[in-house]
């Protein structure tokens, strides 16, 4: 067949296949810098019955597993280079990060997998889903030395790669925006943003992110005002890590981490407060001190630790409070000291890593 095609008209070539005495094999991955481990393997797993199906990570789900710098080639790309192999039949495209959902649609009779996998440490939902469709599975020989990583990391050897921040918000993304100025004006060199993510699917801080090309991702926070629940917090770690994050950085995020993030980036958690901490933590800081008639606020970065807003300050910028002031008066022009604070004290923290 040698083509793209859907898990329906894959499904009918098994079938067909099936009908015939013969065996579809099927494997998956993200192919995306192709080398002699990735020939020889498709290779073996093609002597494996009579036509081979590979399923291919779409650009958003090997970005998710690989960082936003994957892929470096673009879906069309990875895939005519593994149909111009001899060993593959066709090609399906899939857009989870686990290819369980192409495995039970096409119901293939052996799944093939790389030698640095055994059959305990595959995924364990892919695993189940091929017990449920009753595929075998075959472990293929390991070619040692001989991966996309390792050719990687001879083109960076030598070279600093950026820091990659992850940044969590829930609303306009005022403090992103200011973050991505820095990057772009010099002010935050060597540095990119490599997530974003929010726990209101509405937040404009999304959008600011998928502007800028950058994995903009909803986290459901559960069913809590003011804290994320577990499952929430050990989704919003296991993405950050995903994604190579080195340091996270909280945006207007109105939820309090806790242990499982905090504990996977330890003194690597920054936040932004509209106040000059110790005084006014909390919520409304600004109108807090408007109320209290100070004659001074401003923000402030500090890390986070589990108390609220009690982490070591890492830098300050004061605004003054004018007399006729509004709490929206004076909000916007701590974001205005906000923007430019946080990348000079990211920029300062980072080097101290």
């Amino acid at each position: 067949m040698s083509a793209v095609v859907s898990w329906e008209a894959a499904r009918k070539e098994r079938d067909r296949l099936q009908a015939d005495g013969k065996r579809l094999v099927f494997t998956n991955g993200c192919f995306d810098l192709l080398h002699v481990g990735h020939v020889r393997y498709l290779n073996e797993a093609r002597t494996l019955g009579d036509a081979l199906c590979v399923a291919l990570n779409s650009d958003a789900s090997v970005a998710s597993i690989k960082g936003p710098r994957r892929p470096l080639n673009g879906l069309e790309d990875r895939a005519e280079v593994l149909l111009g192999l001899s060993a593959v039949d066709y090609v399906v495209v899939f857009a989870e990060e686990r290819a369980t959902s192409a495995i039970e649609a096409i119901a293939p009779h052996v799944y093939a997998k790389g030698g640095d996998y055994t059959p305990e440490s595959l995924n364990e939902e892919e695993r189940q889903a091929l017990d449920r469709v009753g595929a075998s599975i075959e472990i293929l020989s390991l070619v040692p030395g001989k991966s996309t990583t390792e050719t990687l990391s001879k083109l960076y050897d030598g070279e600093s790669k950026p820091l990659q921040l992850g940044v969590l918000g829930s609303g306009q993304g005022s403090s992103l925006e200011g973050i991505f100025h820095a990057i772009d004006d010099g002010r935050l060199p060597d540095t990119e943003v490599a997530l974003v993510l929010s726990d209101q699917p509405e937040a404009r801080i999304l959008k600011v992110a998928e502007d800028r090309c950058v994995p903009a991702v909803s986290v459901d926070p559960g069913p809590y005002k003011t804290r994320l629940g577990e499952p929430a917090q050990k989704e919003i770690r296991d993405r950050l890590k995903a994604a190579s994050v080195e340091l996270v950085i909280l945006a207007g995020f109105m939820r309090r981490l806790k242990a499982p993030v905090l504990e996977a980036f330890p003194k690597r958690v920054l936040n932004v407060h509209p106040s000059l901490l110790p005084n006014y933590p909390g919520l409304c800081a600004w109108k807090q001190a408007l109320g209290a008639g100070e004659t001074k606020t401003g923000s402030t970065i500090h890390l986070v630790d589990e108390g609220l807003d009690t982490g070591p300050i890492l830098g300050q910028e004061t605004v003054p409070i004018r007399k006729d002031d509004t709490p929206d008066d004076l909000l916007e022009r701590i974001k205005v000291a906000e923007r430019k604070l946080y990348p000079r004290v990211i920029r300062e923290y980072a080097a101290t890593l």
